[in-house]
């Protein structure tokens, strides 16, 4: 009885000592943020919606007869995912690229509501700021889910293109819905770091070489950002599911699904439920792309975009 005592006591002051790392960890000094603006580059905007800003970038002019784009980015990633697709667009495009909310140079207020609901408000916010009469909302992984959000209960959708969509799976890592004190800041911190970062992406590319150092420099302004730590800690911890599949059967605008065929985390069984909850949809099976197929295969990306111009004007 006291050899189990004791090892009970043990097991408990190794918790204790393990909680109180993470605890050190979480919270200790790390680099200091700066104001985004700081960070951004020629090229980027900054709008405000709802309170927050956000930056975006834009490629081709609008015109008449040429429908204007608003891509997503998915989770842990900026509006750089799309540096090699915007330009191949701009010719038959107006294409809008945004940093969502809680990521990229976009505001982290540590207070806000992070739901897929909420930030599909913001980016029809974003919208309405650009004066936008009529868009076409896409997205990739995560940037997908908020896309049907968005097009589910926005008139001005005139049409939807979905990259390897976080919809039947969403593109938010499972773990976090089960992230009490401290470990939605240790899991911030963790995203934080070039070398995770890097290795969670690498896992997704069937080409590795995509992910250059200025990709990676790229990514890594998010989280010398003023408020990343405190927003990202906050977004760790709102993890939801459940009302994607809804989102989509409400989609009726013309909608493009561009699916990379070597994506490891999403089986092709994915991309065939996908299919049955919008009727009608386009497909492009991509070869030679996994997760990020608007990176491996831009070319094939915009080609089936620019198919579908005139459907969606």
């Amino acid at each position: 009885m006291r050899f189990l005592r004791r090892s009970f006591l043990a097991v408990l002051g190794l918790l204790a000592v393990g909680w109180v790392g993470l605890v050190a960890y979480a919270y200790w000094p790390g680099e200091a943020e700066v104001p985004a603006r700081a960070l951004a580059t020629p090229e980027d905007r900054f709008i405000t919606v709802d309170g927050l800003e956000l930056r975006y970038r834009s490629v081709g002019e609008p015109a008449p007869g040429k429908p204007t784009v608003v891509l997503l980015h998915g989770f842990a990633n900026t509006l750089q995912t799309f540096r090699l697709l915007g330009p191949l667009l701009a010719g038959h495009f107006h294409v809008i690229m945004l940093d969502v909310p809680g990521f990229g140079l976009s505001s982290k207020p540590a207070d806000r509501d992070y739901s897929n609901a909420s930030q599909a408000r913001v980016v029809m916010g974003l919208a309405t700021a650009l004066g936008l009469e009529r868009y076409v909302i896409g997205g990739h992984s995560m940037g997908g889910t908020l896309s049907v959000y968005v097009a589910a209960a926005d008139p001005r959708v005139s049409g939807v293109v979905l990259m390897n969509p976080g919809i039947i799976t969403t593109g938010v890592p499972p773990v976090t819905q089960y992230l009490v004190f401290p470990l939605p800041r240790v899991m911030a911190r963790i995203f934080g770091t070039r070398e995770f970062r890097e290795n969670f992406l690498r896992r997704s590319f069937l080409d590795e070489s995509v992910i250059t150092p200025q990709v990676m420099t790229e990514m890594m302004l998010a989280p010398r950002s003023e408020g990343y730590l405190a927003g990202t800690t906050t977004l760790m911890g709102q993890y939801e599911t459940g009302e994607e599949p809804e989102m989509a059967r409400r989609v009726k605008v013309p909608t493009l699904i561009a699916w990379g065929l070597q994506d490891r985390g999403k089986p092709i069984g994915e991309l065939e439920a996908l299919e049955r909850l919008i009727p009608g949809a386009v497909v492009a099976r991509i070869e030679g792309a996994g997760h990020y197929v608007q990176e491996e295969q831009p070319g094939a990306v915009a080609d089936a975009m620019i198919a579908m111009a005139g459907r969606w004007q």
